[in-house]
C-alpha cells in the first residue's frame, strides 16, 4: 500500500515505470550555510544538466531540490528525445519566422546528441537508444496538415522522409513522416549518472531541501525552509515552473496534465520506434495552446518484460476529474492499433507547461537580476528543453555567445500569439469564480477514506482529505500563489490549482511551484 511518506517523494500517488524500476536513493538536506559560483534550485533534467555543464567547465556547483533526484516532473515523463517537436513547426514559422523555426530543430537536435555523448562518456546506464519517430493522423483526416508539417521540417533542417503509412501492421495509419534519429531512455537511471559525474566534478548535491526565497544581485542567494542561505554568483531555478516569479512567466504559459498507461505486450510484437498522432478527442477542439500530438508512445524494458508506454488525454491541470475514462481511452486507442497489447501495469499523470508561442523559456529571468535563470515551459518535450536549458545557460553564465538565447529568451514578446494568450488568461481569471460557488459535497461526512474533496465552511472553502485511518484532514483550500481555489484530483491524491499548476499532496504539503508554501490548516 501506498502511504503518505511514500508519495512525498514523488509527484503524485501512482508510480511511473521509471519510479518503480529505479532506486531513488536517500535524502541528504543541507544543513549549514555555504556557498558556490552557482546555486542550481531543481534537481531534474534541466538543473542536472546545467549544474553537470557547470561543473565540468570548473564552476563549483550546489544543487537543490526539496525531494529525491528526478522525482518532480522528469519521472512522470515518457523520456522520448526528439527534435520532432508537440508544436508544429509550420506553427513555430508562423509564430517566429523561418529562422526561429531552424533554431528549434537546431537546439533540439543539439539536445539529442548531448544526452547520447554525456551517456558514452560518463558510462551511464539508462538504456539510451536512437530510433525513428513517426507522426501520422487520425483516420479519415486529409494530409494537408501533414504534409504541410513536412515542407516546414524539410525547410528546418530536420531529416524527415515521407511514406506511405507508419509501421503499424494491424492498423492503416495512412501517410506518415518519418522522423531519423530520434531516442529514448530511462530518465530517471540518465539523472542519477548525471549526479554522479557532477559529484565526480566537486558538486554538491542537497535533497530534501525546500527553497523558499531566491535572490540576485551583488549578493545573490538562496534561502531555504530550514533558514539555511546558499550565496552564489548566479542562480539558476530549473523548478519546471519558476517558483521565484510571482506573476509575470506565468501569463505567458498555462499548465496542462496528461495520462500515460504501460500495458505489457509480447516481446518483439511492436517495432521500435516512437509513434505519434494528431487525433482530439471530443469536447478538446478548442484547446488554444499549441497541435500537440494526443496520443505518444514508445516501448520500454521492465526486467525481461517489454511495456507499450502510450500517452495523451491532455487537460487545463485541475480543470477535469474523468480520469478513468481518459485511461481507458487510451487503452482503447492502443488495442486498435496494437491488439497484442495486453494488461495494463502502469498508469500515471504529469503535467507539462505550455508556452503561449510553443518554445521553452529558457534564460535570464525578466523581473530579476542579471544573475538569475530560468527554464520552463517545455511543451511537451521536456527532455529536450531541459538539456536545451543544461547548455544554453551555462553559456551565459560564462558570456559565451549561444545562437539559442534570442529564440528561447523569457523576455520575448509573443505577439502573433496574441490570441492564445488572452484565451489562456481568461481562463484563469474564470477560476476565481470558485470563491462564490458552493463545495463539492455538503459535508465531510460523504468523504471516503483515501478521499478528499472542496468544501464551503461559511465564508471559507477548505480542502478535506479523510485518510484511510478515517480521520479527516482540513486545510485551507487557497493556494498560496495567488489564491486560487485548489481542485482534488483524484487520480493521484493530490490538490491541484487550475490557475498556474501549484499541485498539493493529500495533507497539503506542496509538490510543485510556482507555490513555495503548503496549504494552511484550518484551526478548529
Amino acid at each position: 500500500m501506498t502511504t503518505h511518506a511514500d508519495q512525498k517523494e514523488r509527484a503524485g500517488k501512482n508510480l511511473s515505470l521509471w519510479e518503480a524500476t529505479s532506486d531513488g536513493g536517500q535524502l541528504n538536506p543541507l544543513r549549514e550555510e555555504t556557498q558556490a559560483d552557482i546555486c542550481v534550485v531543481g534537481a531534474g533534467i534541466a538543473g542536472l544538466t546545467a549544474a553537470y555543464t557547470l561543473a565540468r567547465n570548473g564552476r563549483s556547483v550546489v544543487v537543490l531540490d526539496d525531494g529525491l533526484i528526478g522525482r518532480g516532473m522528469t519521472g512522470r515523463t515518457t523520456a522520448h528525445i526528439v527534435n520532432a517537436l508537440d508544436d508544429r513547426y509550420y506553427e513555430l514559422e508562423r509564430l517566429h519566422g523561418e529562422e526561429g523555426a531552424r533554431l528549434a530543430a537546431d537546439s533540439h537536435t543539439a539536445a539529442i546528441d548531448f544526452i547520447e555523448r554525456v551517456a558514452r562518456e560518463e558510462n551511464i546506464d539508462c538504456q539510451f537508444e536512437r530510433l525513428d519517430g513517426y507522426l501520422f493522423e487520425p483516420p479519415n483526416e486529409p494530409a494537408k496538415n501533414l504534409r504541410q508539417e513536412y515542407e516546414a521540417c524539410l525547410r528546418a533542417g530536420i531529416s524527415v522522409e515521407w511514406i506511405a503509412r507508419a509501421p503499424i501492421e494491424a492498423f492503416e495509419t495512412g501517410p506518415a513522416i518519418r522522423f531519423r534519429n530520434q531516442a529514448q531512455f530511462h530518465p530517471l537511471h540518465y539523472l542519477r549518472g548525471l549526479a554522479n559525474a557532477i559529484e565526480r566534478a566537486g558538486g554538491r548535491i542537497f535533497t530534501g531541501t525546500r527553497v523558499l526565497d531566491v535572490k540576485g544581485g551583488e549578493a545573490a542567494h538562496v534561502t531555504t525552509q530550514e533558514g539555511h542561505t546558499v550565496r552564489a554568483g548566479s542562480v539558476v531555478v530549473a523548478t519546471n515552473t519558476p517558483i521565484n516569479d510571482r506573476y509575470v512567466m506565468h501569463t505567458k504559459q498555462s499548465p496542462y496534465m496528461t495520462y500515460v498507461i504501460g500495458m505489457r505486450i509480447p516481446s518483439g510484437s511492436v517495432p521500435r520506434g516512437l509513434f505519434w498522432d494528431t487525433a482530439q478527442e471530443a469536447g478538446q477542439e478548442d484547446k488554444a495552446i499549441g497541435m500537440i500530438p494526443y496520443h505518444y508512445v514508445r516501448l520500454a524494458k521492465e526486467g525481461a518484460d517489454e511495456i507499450l508506454i502510450v500517452g495523451g488525454e491532455d487537460h487545463k491541470t485541475g480543470q477535469a476529474d474523468d480520469f478513468d475514462e481518459r485511461y481507458q481511452r487510451l487503452e482503447a486507442w492502443t488495442h486498435l492499433r496494437w491488439p497484442t497489447a495486453g494488461e495494463v501495469v502502469f498508469r500515471w499523470s504529469g503535467q507539462v507547461m505550455e508556452p503561449v508561442d510553443g518554445l521553452g523559456y529558457i534564460g535570464r529571468n525578466p523581473m530579476d537580476k542579471e544573475n538569475v535563470y530560468i527554464a520552463t515551459g517545455d511543451s511537451g518535450n521536456g527532455i529536450t528543453h531541459g538539456t536545451i536549458a543544461g547548455i544554453l545557460i551555462p553559456d551565459l553564465i560564462m558570456g559565451r555567445a549561444n545562437a539559442w538565447a534570442t529564440v528561447y529568451d523569457p523576455a520575448r514578446k509573443s505577439l502573433r500569439a496574441a490570441g492564445d494568450f488572452a484565451h489562456e488568461n481568461l481562463n484563469v481569471a474564470a477560476q476565481y469564480r470558485d470563491f462564490v460557488t458552493g463545495g463539492d459535497v455538503p459535508s465531510a461526512d460523504e468523504i471516503k477514506p483515501g478521499h478528499g474533496a472542496v468544501l464551503r465552511h461559511g465564508l471559507r472553502k477548505v480542502a478535506a482529505y479523510r485518510d484511510d485511518e478515517g480521520v479527516l484532514h482540513e486545510m485551507t483550500a487557497i493556494c498560496p500563489h495567488l489564491k486560487c481555489i485548489v481542485h482534488w484530483n483524484g487520480n493521484e491524491k493530490t490538490w491541484d490549482c487550475p490557475c498556474h499548476g501549484s499541485r498539493f499532496d493529500c495533507r497539503g504539503h506542496v509538490m510543485n511551484g510556482p507555490s513555495v508554501s503548503d496549504l494552511a490548516p484550518v484551526d478548529g
